[in-house]
């Protein structure tokens, strides 16, 4: 296998081809009766590797391309979505929409975000790095990590896979206000994900790196030492007794316990009062020296855009200062139902950026003395319309500030807003490349259930 795999790509559209496009169909939509209109096209390409026992696994391509239209008859709403962007593609897809908004009742919230906050500024955020790989050096990255993971320890028993991942996009919304914008980006990751045994006693582990910017990844080596000593560290786990103690989340475990509150203070759960936070803005949700920012204009971030799904410029916003609850995620329709102005947050946040003081990991296990890390989480057990929280776990159990030995078949329960005020401290070990910028969160007691 020479191949390289650039010779199989077709180039991304240039944002011309989209602006034509995109335009095509919000005049058709026009000359079908449209009040108004809104236009998404986006296109991709990537490739995706994997090894197994050094073997390969599979060699994936993939492109896409996706279309999707809004009209609006007054307030009545109509969407439809296509792959094919020819004339006939586009004038088939904007009928349907047609069709659907006159078969609809009106919403008196329905419609565009407001003109007067589209974008106007659209600055360079540095998000597209093309990774000139060869379906070969793919391979090698692969096996290179594999290797790494099994020369860690003779407990290695398996390989559940090291992988490669690249892909790049392209993307493109208009509306009838007159705005049209593009952007393109990428990224990229590495994973590797193995096997530790001894006797029937088996654990898996893995580890993974992702960026925009492959140059920023981890070498294949560390990512597969780490997940070999992951999976070993776990081997010969404990049951623990029903108890309460402190439970520290890892910055990957922590971006969930983040996204529980993101998804009580955005439009939708709001305005449907499906979130326990409903009447909580201008009151303390976490600890006070807990504040939260969203950030959108990070170059080479992953949650950085000058704009968001509506078109409305994105913004530098405090979420919560503080404690304190500052402000909601809100797209025009959520913000029309609850009597308020759009924040320009439509398809979520950007750039989440958590404070954190000087502790690093260790720190944080002395400070914490005894209690739970978490390093695996199962099932969905966050219920944000009540804030009750519970999911099965897996991790090590920390005594005198120190990780003593692996636990498993654990469930941690608490309430969430009892969890976000008892955030003792969160580390500086933050992982920049995410959306969600955390270090690990130190939680001053949880309910543990064990055996």
């Amino acid at each position: 296998m020479n191949a390289e795999l650039k010779t199989r790509e077709a180039p991304l559209p240039e944002p011309a081809l989209l602006r034509e496009r995109i335009e095509h169909a919000l005049a058709r939509a026009r000359q079908g009766g449209a009040s108004a209109a809104e236009a998404s096209l986006s296109a991709s390409r990537g490739f995706n590797v994997s090894v197994r026992q050094n073997e390969i696994e599979s060699l994936e391509f993939q492109q896409d391309r996706d279309f999707g239209l809004t009209v609006y008859l007054g307030h009545r709403k109509g969407s439809a979505t296509t792959g094919d962007w020819s004339d006939a593609g586009l004038n088939a897809a904007v009928d349907a929409a047609l069709a659907i908004a006159r078969a609809t009742g009106e919403d008196p919230c329905n419609g565009l975000a407001d003109a007067e906050l589209m974008a106007r500024e659209f600055p360079d955020l540095d998000l597209d790095h093309p990774w000139d790989l060869s379906a070969d050096a793919a391979v090698d990255l692969a096996r290179a990590c594999e290797a790494a993971a099994f020369a860690v320890d003779a407990r290695i028993k398996t390989s559940e896979g090291a992988g490669v991942s690249s892909h790049r996009g392209v993307s493109a919304y208009a509306n009838s206000h007159g705005f049209f914008a593009a952007r393109s980006g990428s990224q990229h990751s590495l994973s590797c994900a193995v096997v530790a045994g001894e006797g029937e006693d088996l654990q898996r582990d893995y580890w993974y790196s992702n960026a925009r910017d492959a140059s920023r990844l981890l070498a294949p080596e560390a990512i597969g030492r780490k997940a070999g000593e992951r999976a070993v560290a776990r081997l010969n786990a404990r049951k623990l007794s029903t108890r309460s103690a402190p439970v520290l989340l890892p910055p990957e475990i922590a971006r969930g316990f983040w996204s529980h509150f993101i998804g009580a203070i955005s439009g939708s759960a709001l305005y449907r009062k499906a979130t326990f936070l409903l009447d909580a803005l201008g009151q303390p949700v976490f600890a006070p020296h807990v504040s939260l920012r969203q950030q959108p204009y990070l170059r080479g971030a992953a949650g950085s855009a000058a704009w968001d799904q509506e078109g409305v410029a994105t913004r530098e916003r405090t979420l919560v200062d503080a404690g304190r609850l500052e402000g909601w995620l809100l797209g025009s329709y959520s913000a029309r139902k609850l009597g308020l102005q759009t924040t320009g947050n439509a398809g979520g946040v950007y750039n989440l950026i958590v404070s954190h003081g000087d502790l690093d990991f260790a720190g944080l296990l002395r400070e914490m003395k005894e209690g739970l890390v978490v390093t695996e989480l199962l099932g969905h057990g966050a219920n944000l319309v009540t804030g009750d929280y519970s999911r099965g776990a897996a991790g090590f159990w920390v005594e005198n500030g120190e990780i003593a030995y692996p636990v498993d078949e654990l469930t941690i329960a608490g309430h969430l807003s009892e969890m976000f005020k008892g955030v003792v401290a969160v580390g500086k070990d933050v992982d920049a490349l995410a959306n969600v910028r955390t270090g690990s969160v130190l939680i001053e007691k949880m309910t543990i259930a064990g055996h």
